[in-house]
């Protein structure tokens, strides 16, 4: 009876691959899972949503006193996640094999490019910020423009506990808009966008060949991850803080503009920046309020979808031309998610 010897490069990408499991599982159970489940069981027998909206931290005028609150309760919101999002982004950069990650997303089709990467956004139950890191890791290893992006999007707008909390706490309708527009949002919209992507010069990298190259390579890939993404995380939310209070006052724009007020929140809600779950409480408190339903609708996908934080993260990785694309699709698909909240 004879055994297949493992080669030395398949041994260091198996190892560095079940370090990420370990990370994933670990770090997800810690900031995501166990407190989600949580929160659920809370909801199911209160069904309603604990808190208010996240913007009433901020100023209703524009102030660094009201953008200094405001970022303060965000990060005390988003911290553990915030922290895991960079721990996997590094470890996806810098321990997985970059031909295993490439059979894994890059697939024919752009189609099923998003397929893959929608699909593996599923679990992580992520922010938009949160997860920028990860999707900024998987395209510096080559992961296609289509997997990052839906990836990236997928986080957010596809989140299950999120969908869970909204079937809860708020109408059905509004849980199945959010599920349909977001399906074609993310597996959709993606890989149309993906289309204005321009040829990218191969980035030069040498895989590790012993298990003890592993711990160094991620270290390094965890600083500069570190060292560029948190300072204008932290500067961009501090910066859009500023004006989240006079940003988010949506009561009164359906009076003020009609049929219009609904293309500003779709636009002005692709650039704000909330934790998990933050346009819940918004939407919630809208709808009381006697807002229109197009008004509700469209936040319901521009503020979980993307944010000017997050863009500014991804922006060099993707470019600034797919990003661009990326947040005039997410504003065609609050529009979308107005209408058809609007219709149910």
């Amino acid at each position: 009876m004879t055994t297949t010897a493992v080669r030395p490069a398949a041994r260091v990408g198996i190892i560095g691959v079940g370090v990420l499991a370990v990370l994933f599982v670990a770090g997800l159970l810690w900031a995501k899972w166990l407190p989600y489940a949580g929160k659920a069981s809370t909801m199911a027998t209160t069904h309603t949503w604990s808190g208010g909206a996240i913007f009433a931290k901020a100023d209703d005028t524009p102030s660094l006193s009201g953008a200094w609150r405001f970022t303060v309760a965000y990060f005390q919101s988003v911290w553990p996640a915030a922290l895991v999002g960079l721990v996997l982004a590094a470890a996806v950069d810098a321990l997985v094999p970059k031909a295993w990650l490439l059979a894994a997303l890059n697939r024919r089709s752009r189609f099923g490019q998003s397929f893959a990467g929608g699909a593996a956004s599923l679990p992580s139950l992520m922010c938009t910020c949160c997860t920028a890191p990860v999707a900024v890791g998987m395209r510096r290893r080559g992961a296609s423009v289509a997997a990052s992006l839906a990836y990236w999007v997928g986080n957010p707008v596809l989140n299950p506990a999120v969908l869970v909390f909204l079937f809860l706490v708020a109408p059905w309708q509004f849980g199945v808009v959010r599920l349909l527009v977001g399906t074609l949002l993310v597996f959709g919209a993606t890989a149309f966008v993906a289309r204005f992507a321009r040829p990218q010069a191969e980035l030069p990298d040498v895989e590790p060949e012993r298990v003890r190259e592993l711990p160094v390579r991620y270290l390094r890939s965890l600083a500069r991850f570190a060292l560029v993404l948190v300072p204008e995380y932290f500067v961009v939310v501090l910066l859009i803080g500023t004006l989240s209070g006079w940003l988010s006052d949506f009561s009164g724009l359906t009076t003020q503009l009609g049929a219009a007020a609904v293309l500003v929140c779709a636009v002005v809600g692709t650039l704000l920046v909330i934790p998990t779950g933050g346009e819940i409480p918004v939407v919630l408190a809208l709808t009381a309020a006697g807002a229109s339903l197009g008004t509700a609708g469209a936040l319901l996908i521009a503020l979980p979808a993307l944010s000017l934080p997050s863009m500014v993260m991804v922006g060099r990785a993707l470019s600034w031309r797919v990003t661009a694309a990326m947040a005039g699709a997410v504003v065609v698909a609050s529009l979308l998610s107005a209408v058809l909240l609007g219709l149910l």
